[in-house]
């Protein structure tokens, strides 16, 4: 029973199931062997180690035809569905390999969601028509996460504080600063002044974001007092209690830059200090990209290109005071 068992578990040779195949199409070892390419006696030879393998005889010599047994026949059936499996399996390693086909398995934040994937899949889109794109939004935490199961490729992220386990192409830098409503009392004064920020109401990203956690590191570092703070998880939702003079928002320029054109919002360092961050690409350590993958950080790095920039007027405001 357990020999049995053993030779049943045991992976059958694909050449003796191509030779078995064509032999029983062919109903000869002659042509059989012109099909593959090989010798007679090479084509009987996998035949008898084949039903040496399966321990049954699969094949009768009948007025010079080779007619299969009744084994032989239900195990054709068998044999053709494996081979089209392989066959299947072939044509979908090839397609990968041909311009335009493969997938993308993308990590982002919602904020790089909404202000740089878009223009960037339209882009990667026209030069991979056929790539199965997931992408999957969510945290700093999240994003290691995804990237340590390998549940995606590639995250758009800020840098990891550790990057053991973790390549990281930078994309750009960015600047977290103060912004607030064009009639605010410290785009007046053109500063901000000493205490003042206490008396503000502070407009944060997300309590659990890596941002956040910067952001308040930052006060506490440089010795800044917070009074009172709101935390949201929408930079759009910051960007509106901010206009409407509910709070003072932190954010990076890039996320705001149609505002702070249109003098909708305006600018002021953090601080002293300017706390910049540094945004790009991370992926497992080790891992050889794909063209694809390689296109798509090609394309993140020409979206960015301007994203570290503070607009001109915005950055003309002194430093806090």
């Amino acid at each position: 029973m357990n020999e049995a068992l053993s030779s049943a578990s045991r992976p059958l040779d694909s050449r003796q199931l191509l030779a078995f195949a064509a032999l029983a199409r062919c109903q000869s070892f002659t042509l059989a062997a012109k099909e593959l390419f090989l010798t007679q006696s090479a084509v009987s030879h996998a035949i008898k180690a084949l039903e040496a393998e399966v321990g049954s005889r699969l094949v009768d010599r009948a007025n010079r035809r080779v007619l299969l047994t009744q084994a032989g026949e239900q195990f054709l059936r068998h044999v053709e569905k494996i081979l089209r499996e392989m066959e299947a399996a072939r044509a979908g390693l090839d397609a990968l390999s041909r311009w335009g086909h493969g997938r993308l398995r993308v990590g982002a934040s919602t904020t790089a969601c909404q202000y740089l994937l878009p223009t960037v899949l339209r882009e990667f889109k026209q030069s991979f028509p056929k790539s199965v794109i997931t992408i999957e939004p969510g945290d700093h935490a999240t994003q290691v996460e995804l990237l340590q199961s390998n549940r995606i490729d590639l995250a758009i992220m800020l840098q990891p504080e550790t990057r053991g386990e973790f390549d990281f192409v930078p994309l750009f830098q960015d600047e977290l600063r103060l912004l607030t409503s064009p009639v605010h009392a410290w785009v007046q004064q053109e500063r901000t002044t000493p205490g003042s920020l206490a008396a503000e109401t502070i407009v944060l990203y997300n309590k659990a974001s890596y941002t956040f956690r910067l952001v308040t590191d930052y006060f506490r570092q440089e010795r800044m007092t917070i009074g009172h703070f709101i935390e949201l998880g929408s930079m759009d939702a910051i960007k509106e209690l901010v206009k409407i003079g509910v709070g003072v928002g932190v954010l990076a320029p890039w996320v705001a830059r149609a505002e702070l054109e249109n003098g909708a919002l305006v600018s002021f360092p953090l601080g002293r200090k300017r706390l910049r961050r540094t945004w790009g690409i991370a992926y497992l350590r080790g891992r050889r990209l794909p063209l694809g993958e390689e296109t798509f950080i090609g394309l993140c790095r020409s979206v960015t290109e301007h994203f570290g920039e503070v607009p001109a007027d915005s950055a003309d405001h002194p430093d806090v005071a």
